[in-house]
């Protein structure tokens, strides 16, 4: 039973998983950034966008940066093969599930637009900042497996 589950499962390199991350980041912070973008035009408040830039590009060299290599590191450390929802942790999967939920309630909160607009924005320019080093990461790994079979 487990050899017929190992089988089954999405096992992918390790240059896919930094792949994957970054598009991830990448995709999940465009929508982000969209939805706060369509929110703020709605009110006529465009310029929140700049300071929402702003706190985004503080909140991905503080906090964002370090989660990125953190998850590098552990992708690069792991062995090839491994299932690609091994992308990120479980504990990052679960942190994710959380954000998403926490978005869902913000949504349908009475929080000012202005406000939802900001959060938005900043998360969203964050996760598309700091994917820059999961781009970096690929690049590096790709560079490695192409040495590895004389490319």
């Amino acid at each position: 039973m487990k050899s017929m589950i190992s089988h089954l499962k999405p096992g992918a390199f390790r240059v896919v998983h930094l792949l994957v991350a970054a598009l991830i980041w990448n995709c999940v912070g465009i929508f982000l950034m969209l939805r706060g973008i369509i929110c703020l035009y709605g009110i006529g408040q465009m310029w929140i966008i700049l300071p929402g830039l702003l706190v985004g590009t503080v909140k991905a060299r503080f906090m964002l940066d370090r989660s990125a290599r953190k998850n590098i590191r552990r992708i690069v450390e792991g062995s090839n093969g491994r299932c690609l929802g091994g992308v990120y942790s479980w504990k990052t999967w679960t942190l994710v599930l959380l954000m998403i939920a926490m978005g869902c309630f913000l949504r349908n909160s009475s929080l000012p637009k202005e406000f939802l607009g900001l959060l938005y924005v900043s998360i969203g320019w964050g996760l598309f900042f700091s994917s820059r080093l999961n781009w970096l990461a690929w690049r590096t790994e790709r560079v490695k497996v192409e040495q590895k079979d004389g490319r």
